[in-house]
């Protein structure tokens, strides 16, 4: 048995890469755990609204929430306050999307081989499912809402899937609740604005959480 090489400058520079992204997205993760009470979807919308840039903005700030455990909640229905029911989704759905991504790949640079899923002895055998399983797996990951969205992407990113699947799924998988929240954030919008057309998107919002929450059993049971 032949001893381990010796790490090379360029292998040790790699590891304390992973490590100090680690430790920014732990840290980041700790400031937002700690000032949880403070953050609301009005902040979002008061900091972002009225700038020329405001879309690219609001992907931008979805993006490195989405890694630092930011509810995707709030950024949806910040999304809805911003621009409305339509725009909203559309904006919202991208930024989710991207943020998905940026956690996927992060987790799987950071990981590099050192965490095997299979090991791994309650998110394992699910990550292992979702693995076989692909894009249809993964969209049934994102229907359920009580995982928060950066424990599955990170999870995710340790598996071998394709980034392909990985994005097909969590674009599938992601649109009714992003549906919800941003019709929940018009409505508000139209309230606060004393608008009187905010109980049907309150009303769509509603029956879409409803949808959302039984699709994982119906889809259990089909199985």
């Amino acid at each position: 048995m032949t001893p381990d090489a010796a790490p090379t400058p360029m292998s040790a520079l790699r590891n304390l890469g992973r490590a100090l992204v680690a430790a920014l997205v732990l840290a980041g993760g700790a400031y937002v755990l700690l000032n949880r009470g403070a953050m609301s979807p009005m902040q979002i919308k008061t900091a972002i609204a009225g700038a020329s840039l405001a879309p690219l903005l609001y992907l931008l700030a979805h993006t490195v929430a989405s890694l630092v455990f930011v509810p995707r909640t709030f950024l949806a229905v910040a999304a809805g306050l911003l621009f409305g029911a339509v725009g909203g989704f559309i904006w919202a759905t991208i930024g989710c999307t991207l943020g998905a991504i940026a956690g996927f790949i992060l987790a799987r640079y950071v990981n590099s081989g050192l965490i095997e899923p299979e090991r791994m002895p309650t998110l394992g055998p699910l990550l292992v499912k979702a693995e076989a399983g692909g894009w249809r797996s993964v969209a049934a990951l994102r229907l359920i809402p009580v995982i928060p969205q950066p424990v599955t992407n990170y999870g995710l990113g340790l598996t071998q899937l394709s980034l392909w699947s990985y994005t097909l799924g969590t674009i599938v998988g992601s649109v009714p609740m992003t549906i919800a929240y941003v019709e929940f954030g018009a409505a508000g919008e139209e309230m606060l604005s004393g608008g009187a057309n905010w109980l049907v998107p309150t009303l769509i919002g509603a029956l879409v959480v409803a949808a959302s929450a039984m699709a994982p059993m119906l889809i259990g049971r089909k199985r």
